[in-house]
């Protein structure tokens, strides 16, 4: 197993954050299903003001470009990534169509 680290901001705006975290108390069995097949074994998603922190616990054989794939050809998928994208901006370090970016870890105890 392999543990990552992401983040990424929602639009600072608290209607629009309260809207957001609904969608993930009732996230579709579709969505939930794509991201265990895709090798995720956990996956948790914090706030702090507007700023977005994902911890992904993944199997050995996972990988972004393989879920990106898998996503790329899923309907579903697909239009939940349009509806967050509602809610979501980039960080200023993300590159053109970029949302998510990785997190290096400093720190391990």
């Amino acid at each position: 197993m392999k543990t990552y680290a992401l983040a990424l901001d929602l639009k600072d705006d608290e209607q629009l954050i309260k809207e957001y975290e609904q969608h993930h108390r009732a996230i579709s069995p579709e969505i939930r299903d794509s991201i265990q097949t895709a090798g995720v074994i956990d996956m948790r998603i914090y706030r702090l003001g507007n700023r977005l922190f994902m911890i992904m616990v993944v199997a050995d054989d996972f990988s972004f470009e393989k879920k990106a794939a898998m996503d790329a050809g899923n309907p579903k998928v697909q239009e939940w990534e349009r509806l967050m994208w509602k809610y979501q901006q980039p960080l200023p370090q993300a590159k053109e169509g970029e949302k998510w970016i990785l997190m290096d870890e400093i720190f391990s105890l």
